[in-house]
């Protein structure tokens, strides 16, 4: 096939194959770097712990090194691509996330684990930030929204695929689960290969109307700050659900992983969900409903460990982990409607927001993980808190904007 997928149409009338290339190319970058990277990490924690790989607070600690790596990435992944180009830039971050999950099958040292866990998070930090603009702008704008959801389908995917691959992995041991993890990578690379487009496309971006009203600055601050905060409070459900119900609540690994299939099926429908409820009540409204409803998921994994609760409590986790990309996605495009260069800024402001904080929260809490022999409802009523926080604070920001005289 040619290397040449550049000059996708924009004809808002139909999907060419280049174009569903491209859309495909970018749900196989984050089911790799992110679905995978990520994700598969969380029902490999007991069998590390129990192999003897590592103990339980430095298992936690070296999945926090991906949090760290993904902030690293979605500083980084503007000024790789300005260096490399688009293309090559997002090629290469899947051949390291790929590489990454070769070399964690040989735990040769703490150090060596944690330099290659953080490598597969800048690539998944880089690849976030990097694959919805290096696709959308050739996709005609009324499928945008529907290539969106292909593209950060790869999220949910991503987590089902580790919740029902790795048991079956782990059969065969903990070092071939990484060898299979691997080879998985790799195809889903070179079946993408060819698809990235190699070229911003020719059309001029629309420009703002000479009397359109400026972004609302403290509309947008205070949204990177409820992002930031939503990191903090996903954190807990993605390091130590498995754990939880499989070492807390003395249930066992086989019974963990099923509880992180049901977050990966929830996580695939997510973003479909999500983009349903925003395009009835707009994204503004979706974010505020959402952060109350994640809020109130984590804390029913903290006051209870009912099989029934957990699964509500995992379903709404899984929804909202890959759900809540699109809703901030489009919560931008509402604060700034005619800007697309600032819409891309300020997507990458966001995604650092949350990168920060997703490693903080890492950090932070495997610090407390380690400190209060392995509290698991102290973390999770951490996360819990930051999205009360973070709903509370769109309430009073909502109002105050009500409040606010109109001006043009």
């Amino acid at each position: 096939m040619s290397d040449d997928a550049s000059a996708l149409p924009i004809n808002p009338a139909s999907l060419d194959v280049r174009s569903l290339y491209a859309m495909f190319a970018g749900l196989c970058a984050s089911l790799v770097a992110i679905g995978l990277a990520r994700f598969a990490y969380t029902p490999l924690i007991p069998p590390l712990i129990q192999a003897h790989w590592f103990t339980s607070s430095q298992a936690v600690t070296l999945g926090a090194a991906n949090f760290a790596g993904y902030l690293a990435g979605a500083l980084l992944g503007r000024p790789i691509a300005s260096a490399l180009s688009n293309r090559v830039a997002l090629r290469l971050l899947m051949l390291m996330a790929t590489a990454a999950f070769f070399a964690c099958a040989f735990p040769l040292s703490v150090s060596w684990f944690f330099a290659w866990r953080f490598a597969s998070g800048l690539s998944g930090g880089a690849i976030m930030v990097l694959v919805a603009t290096t696709v959308l702008p050739h996709i005609p704008p009324a499928r945008r929204g529907f290539a969106s959801g292909m593209i950060f389908l790869g999220l949910g995917l991503g987590i089902a695929a580790s919740g029902t691959i790795i048991p079956k992995l782990l059969q065969f041991g903990l070092q071939d689960t990484w060898i299979g993890l691997g080879v998985l990578s790799l195809v889903l690379s070179v079946a993408s290969w060819f698809g990235w487009p190699a070229a911003t496309p020719s059309a001029p971006l629309a420009k703002a109307a000479p009397h359109a009203v400026r972004p609302n600055g403290v509309a947008l601050r205070v949204l990177y700050a409820q992002y930031a905060a939503n990191a903090l409070g996903l954190v807990p459900a993605m390091i130590l659900l498995v754990d939880y119900v499989a070492r807390g609540l003395g249930r066992g690994a086989g019974v963990g992983a099923g509880y992180w299939v049901l977050y990966g099926i929830a996580a695939i429908f997510g973003p479909v969900i999500l983009g349903n409820v925003a395009d009835r009540i707009g994204f503004g409204a979706a974010y505020r409903f959402g952060l109350a409803l994640q809020a109130v998921a984590v804390a029913m994994l903290a006051l209870s460990g009912n099989p029934v609760t957990l699964g509500i409590a995992t379903v709404i986790l899984g929804i909202f982990t890959p759900g809540i990309v699109p809703l901030v996605l489009g919560r931008i495009h509402e604060l700034v409607p005619h800007d697309h260069v600032e819409q891309r800024a300020a997507w990458s402001r966001a995604t650092t927001a949350f990168a920060l904080f997703q490693a903080v929260g890492g950090y932070g809490y495997s610090f407390l993980f380690a400190h209060t022999n392995n509290d698991y409802s102290l973390i999770f009523w951490f996360g819990a808190t930051a999205l009360s926080l973070a709903f509370v604070v769109d309430i009073l920001s909502g109002r105050n904007a009500a409040n606010k005289p109109a001006t043009n």
